[in-house]
Formats: structure tokens, C-alpha cells, sequence
């Protein structure tokens, strides 16, 4: 997959997707209606917020990008077909190198229970997709995402599309015209920056996303904040790393 093309999709409110894991061909998908996760309104239930808080699960970012892109592609009884072929895995895994795709990885006893990756683009979020294979595994995920994304001054979180899950999660719908207004700012011109984190500078090939995602963003902010959180041993409200993001996610902007 052309990774320039890919890229300017994105900027321009389209992604790809396939008819099934074993499918080659992809094609391009511009929903009338979008899915998008407001960063101030997540909706986090007391169990959920008992299972951040006690740190049911070790949460990562970006150690196993290609492990959570291949579960996401598994089929599952829920899902007989998954719409991420070969072409898309490879393109998604090609900007995971480029430090512009990421991953929030969820384990248990040493097992990679949950997560999700999607692609970071100015002050935007594209999430494409998520699993879990653990009660609460991809939601812990998206708070923690969600809680990344405010710290680091992103804007908007792009869900594609609405499910029973993510709108019990917070997640509303808008129009195209609506969305397009929202990505047209998350990936202003007028704030200069890189959205890469600590990977290598992107190559030529990312011009059209790096480009277009000027931002003041930073995917990297968060992880400031947790190794302070492990230094300090504090007593604090924010002393361990899922109390850190609840606080995160509940503090005022």
C-alpha cells in the first residue's frame, strides 16, 4: 500500500479497509457518519474505574505493535471476519516503525490479554481497532489511550465507526461535514511539530501526513508523567499509574 496515498486519506477523512483477512484487495471507505471518542467525556463505571485503579492489568505502549495488530485481525466467535488484510497490517506496521502508528498493549500474568493501535496524525487519533481476551482488557485500553491523549494535547479521537461498545464508553456520532471541521483543526498548519514519539524521524514517504499533522502534540507526554509516578513512591493521589490516569481523565482541562 502507497504509503504517501495512505496517509492523505487519512488527512482528508478516509481510510482503508478489506473485505476480509485473506482478501488483497482494500478499499476506501468515507463514512456519511463518523464515531468519535470527546476527551472530556469518556464514561468510566465504577468497576471500571476499581480496575484501573488497582492496576489490574500492566499497560504498555508501543512494545508489541505487530502482536496487537495480528489479535485485532484475528476472527473470533463474535466476528467470523475481520476487514485488516495483509496490505493494511504491513502499511500499519511501516508507520509503527516510522514512530506514527502506536499501540496500548493490556497484560496479564504476562500475557497480552488486550489493546488496540490506530494512527497519530497532528492532534489527532485515528483508532483502528481493538481486542480483548480478558474482562475490561480493551476498555482499561482506551482509558488509557484517551488519558495519553489529553495529556499530550490531542484534540480528537476518531472511532470510524459506532458500537454498543464504544458508545457506552462516551462515544457519539457526527456528521461528515462535522467531522471533517474537527480534523481540519486537529491537523492545523499553525502548529508545527512532529507527531513521532521517541521512533525515528518519518521518511519522505510520510510527507503528506507529517505535513498535514502539524500539531503541538505530544504521544510521549504521558510517559513523563508515569516515570515520575514510579520515582516518586509518593502517597499521592496519582501514586500508582492507574490511579495517575484516573486522575488524568477526571482533572479539569
Amino acid at each position: 500500500m502507497n504509503l504517501d496515498l495512505l496517509l492523505k486519506a487519512y488527512a482528508h477523512g478516509i481510510f482503508p479497509m478489506a473485505d476480509s483477512r485473506e482478501d488483497r484487495d482494500s478499499f476506501w471507505v468515507e463514512p456519511k457518519t463518523r464515531a468519535i471518542l470527546p476527551l472530556d467525556g469518556i464514561h468510566i463505571s465504577k468497576s471500571l474505574a476499581k480496575t484501573i485503579k488497582q492496576d489490574r492489568f500492566t499497560v504498555t505502549t508501543d512494545t508489541s505493535f505487530a502482536a496487537v495488530i495480528q489479535a485485532c485481525a484475528q476472527s473470533t466467535e463474535d466476528r467470523q471476519e475481520t476487514w485488516i488484510n495483509s496490505d493494511i497490517e504491513a502499511a500499519f506496521c511501516e508507520l509503527h516503525g516510522m514512530g506514527m502508528a502506536h499501540s496500548i498493549e493490556c497484560w496479564s500474568d504476562g500475557q497480552l490479554v488486550g489493546g488496540l493501535y490506530g494512527l497519530a496524525m497532528g492532534r489527532a487519533f485515528f483508532g483502528e481497532s481493538m481486542f480483548s481476551r480478558a474482562t475490561d482488557a480493551s476498555k482499561v485500553a482506551l482509558a488509557w489511550l484517551v488519558a495519553r491523549m489529553r495529556v499530550g494535547n490531542f484534540t480528537l479521537l476518531d472511532c470510524q465507526f459506532m458500537t454498543d461498545h464504544l458508545q457506552s464508553l462516551g462515544a457519539i456520532e457526527v456528521s461528515q461535514r462535522q467531522y471533517l471541521t474537527l480534523l481540519e483543526a486537529a491537523l492545523s498548519r499553525d502548529q508545527v511539530s512532529t507527531v513521532a514519539s521517541s521512533a525515528p524521524p518519518a521518511s519522505s514517504a510520510a510527507g503528506a501526513g507529517a505535513g498535514a499533522a502539524a500539531s503541538g502534540a505530544d504521544w510521549g507526554s504521558l510517559d513523563d508523567l508515569l516515570v515520575g509516578v514510579s520515582a516518586s513512591g509518593s502517597s499521592s493521589a496519582a501514586s500508582s499509574p492507574g490511579k495517575l490516569i484516573l486522575h488524568s481523565l477526571t482533572q479539569i482541562s
